[in-house]
């Protein structure tokens, strides 16, 4: 299937002139769902309103379950996790410990209001980033996400490795990414992921493919990939961050 999100000019979502940057920050223990919540709502305001910087925040949470504006309650077949409606895109999806999340908060309004280029811009950000582990990601126009070919399980089986879901509001961004970096991938069988059925389609990881890979060393790779495509203009300071 031809992919049209590949053919987008990612370009475009570099920083505007002017701004204090992109601020980065990491939380080193596991973030209660409602609370990152909170803290993306109060700073997408603050964005909006020009008197806070963007921001990526990347954290992990403890095991739980978050379903999209698509989540279908048929697609929680085993519950053993809180589940929690998100507000994003998407559908139903796991997230817990070795999972490195990458909230993204812009200003799509500054940089370029386009929904459908943004997310093709989170998969080429995804993309660049496995690169960095000599793993292929693969865009499908049918499904979003980034996608791994595993032949190695038969013809035309592949796995899902990173999950993406957006909101909007004012035209800044928020929630964003995940990638299993050596989460426990049997919590991904009490759901539906993403509401994909088909049995060829699985999800993996980074560990689940042979490589020893820490969140340190995704978080660096993030940041490096990040610059490549929204920009390199923003603050240079890494900054530990937990919410209380």
């Amino acid at each position: 299937m031809v992919n049209n999100r590949q053919n987008l000019d990612l370009s475009a979502f570099s920083r505007a002139p002017g701004g204090a940057g992109v601020e980065w920050l990491i939380s080193d223990k596991a973030i209660p769902y409602p609370e990152a919540v909170a803290l993306m709502e109060a700073r997408i305001a603050d964005i909006a309103a020009g008197s806070a910087p963007e921001l990526v925040w990347l954290l992990q949470h403890p095991p739980l379950y978050t379903s999209g504006t698509s989540g279908k309650a048929t697609d929680l077949l085993d519950p053993q996790f809180p589940i929690f409606a998100s507000g994003r895109g998407g559908q139903l999806t796991y997230h817990g410990p070795g999972q490195r999340v990458a909230y993204v908060m812009l200003d799509l309004k500054r940089r370029r209001p386009d929904v459908r280029a943004y997310v093709a811009s989170l998969e080429e950000w995804i993309i660049r980033t496995l690169a960095a582990f000599n793993v292929r990601g693969e865009r499908r126009e049918d499904r979003v996400g980034v996608w791994v070919a595993r032949p190695d399980k038969g013809n035309g089986f592949e796995d899902k490795i990173a999950a993406i879901g957006v909101r909007l509001r004012r035209w800044v961004s928020f929630h964003g990414i995940s990638i299993n970096v050596e989460p426990e991938l049997a919590h991904f069988q009490a759901i539906v992921p993403c509401g994909v059925t088909d049995p060829r389609y699985g999800v993996t990881s980074l560990a689940d493919l042979g490589l020893t890979a820490t969140s340190t060393d995704v978080d660096i790779a993030l940041r490096q990939a990040f610059e490549e495509v929204f920009g390199a203009e923003h603050q240079r300071q890494w900054s530990g961050f937990d919410v209380r």
